[in-house]
């Protein structure tokens, strides 16, 4: 006979037991303190912040690369004001800074030959011990140093499930399933892509294309045509007909036949995207440009016209960084920004997106293969073209071409605090500023048309430049309470289309990821939602990180 003492601790055992199977029943349920969504720089630097003030994170990336675009090509950092950049962010430009300080850093080039050319600022800052150029791969591998000195859990390649995988319980997300099967539980979550599809699948308002100008009394919102404020428009009378002159011809490729709309009126059309390419002109490192799949040279005809009318820029955006490389941007009327092309990218699907993405690749590689061996091209140009070929030594597991695309706008949140041009250009004040940014307001090219006299012509490129460097509300983080309590948006921010073109620099989204995270532990500490965090111990933090708030706490 067992005793009723020895069955009850048998029973006890057997109940203990089960629950430690049913513990291990579901192996792919994850739980952290806070979820990041995204592998993007502002992913990374937010999973820092938040094993700085003692929380566990887990990254959740659908890409297999971190860093996103500052390690996929664009190394010629748009800084704007350098001054303003502070936190984390002016660290990852000093670890940048101390990579090149080693001689082995220099490979193909000698050190003294680079130069010390940057964007707004020299390039190699020796003061501050900054260096705000650098290549692709020495970006990758900071950010990867980030995940093992902070021992960050990265899930890569993991893809939410934007129908049905996102869970919500009063008012807050409670768990994320990605297409893997995978579930991750939090208490804040962190939306750090480029498209905002966590924003979105939580039910949170957001906005895609541009406002009209009337929806926030701005000026440089909405349609644009006539406005020229850098090169990248046709200067002289050139043809939309493949028989110039000819309506009857049909349009050249590469334009579209839809009215570009009236100016200052909204639409849902995006600014380009293109692939910032790394290049390079050491014989021993690159590689030649070759033929893409569906190949046409008909497709590149504006550019012949272009050439023709004497334009002689090709080379003016193949922005020098270490080791005999570029970071290649678009320039001129017809370039590497495919005009037109992007407008369902926000909401497609992932197999959609995949296929924009390829039909981006090859229109751009076939661009630059035409412009290496295509006998229209000016024989000066094909010469000089022969020196470059794509770095084998970057992006080696694709192809040496860019795993990102530079996606320069997707959905941007509607959130409890809406930046317009006007808080950018200085006009209103901000209110509980988490950093800075000092961009101008810049939007590439949105669409190419005909005029009406039957000429191409394209719209929607600006650049206004702010009087000084602008501070960002916390309010541009955080959805709107009714829609979400614990989620924050440090990259698809709420701001209007014009000012979201300065806020979309690679340094600011590290300053409001590193704020973002900051926020999102705070809150798990004072159990409250986003939106009721108390300002005054977030910017006590902030400020305690080194973070620029405000012009007076500008840094040299």
């Amino acid at each position: 006979m067992i005793s009723r003492f020895y069955l009850t601790c048998l029973i006890f055992l057997i109940f203990s037991c089960s629950f430690k199977d049913s513990e291990k029943v579901n192996p792919n349920t994850y739980t952290a303190d806070v979820i990041i969504y995204g592998g993007t720089s502002a992913a990374i630097i937010a999973a820092v912040q938040v094993k700085k003030m003692g929380k566990s994170v887990f990254v959740v990336s659908p890409e297999k690369h971190l860093g996103g675009l500052s390690s996929g090509g664009l190394g010629y950092t748009d800084t704007g004001d350098k001054s303003v950049i502070g936190g984390l962010a002016r660290d990852f430009y000093g670890r940048v800074y101390s990579h090149y300080q080693q001689d082995s850093a220099w490979k193909w080039q000698d050190r003294e030959e680079y130069g010390n050319k940057g964007q707004g600022t020299p390039a190699i800052d020796g003061d501050a011990r900054t260096m705000w150029i650098f290549e692709p791969h020495v970006a990758e591998q900071i950010f990867e140093d980030y995940v093992s000195e902070f021992k960050i859990e990265v899930f890569r390649d993991e893809w939410l499930d934007r129908d049905s995988g996102v869970s919500k319980e009063n008012g807050e997300i409670v768990k994320i399933r990605t297409l893997s099967g995978k579930l991750f539980e939090g208490k804040v979550f962190i939306d750090a892509t480029y498209e905002g599809d966590l924003m979105a699948s939580s039910g949170v308002s957001y906005h895609i294309g541009r406002e009209s100008n009337e929806v926030y009394g701005e000026k440089w919102n909405g349609v644009q045509v006539g406005v020229y404020q850098h090169r990248h428009y046709f200067k002289d009378s050139i043809s939309a007909y493949n028989t110039p002159g000819d309506p009857s011809s049909g349009l050249v490729a590469e334009v579209s036949d839809a009215p570009p709309g009236n100016n200052g009126t909204g639409d849902t059309r995006l600014q380009a995207y293109n692939y910032r390419m790394c290049l390079s002109r050491h014989p021993e490192n690159r590689m030649p440009f070759e033929k893409p799949p569906g190949y046409d040279p008909a497709r590149y005809e504006l550019l012949v016209r272009v050439y023709e009318a004497g334009w002689d820029e090709t080379f003016d955006k193949f922005d020098p960084i270490p080791n005999l490389k570029t970071d290649t941007n678009n320039h001129g009327p017809f370039s590497t920004d495919y005009i037109g092309k992007n407008y369902t990218y926000p909401e497609a699907s992932y197999e959609e997106r995949k296929a924009l993405l390829e039909e981006h690749t090859n229109y751009q590689k076939g661009l630059m293969y035409f412009l290496q061996n295509d006998q229209r091209v000016p024989t000066k140009v094909r010469e000089k073209m022969a020196q470059w070929g794509l770095a084998k030594d970057e992006f080696t597991d694709n192809g040496n071409w860019p795993h990102q695309i530079y996606v320069r706008e997707a959905r941007r949140m509607i959130g409890d605090y809406v930046m317009t041009e006007h808080e950018v250009l200085g006009d209103r004040e901000v209110p509980k500023p988490i950093g800075m940014g000092s961009y101008s307001l810049d939007s590439h090219n949105v669409q190419r048309f005909v005029t009406p006299g039957g000429y191409v012509q394209n719209e929607g490129d600006i650049g206004v430049h702010p009087k000084n460097p602008y501070s960002i509300s916390y309010g541009t983080l955080i959805p709107k309470k009714s829609e979400c309590k614990n989620l924050l948006v440090p990259v698809c921010v709420s701001s209007s289309h014009t000012a979201f073109g300065s806020i979309r620099m690679e340094p600011v989204f590290m300053i409001l990821g590193q704020s973002a995270a900051a926020a999102a532990v705070l809150a798990i500490n004072s159990a409250s939602a986003v939106q009721d965090l108390d300002y005054t111990e977030l910017k006590e933090v902030l400020s305690n990180e080194k973070q620029v708030l405000d012009l007076a706490g500008r840094l040299q």
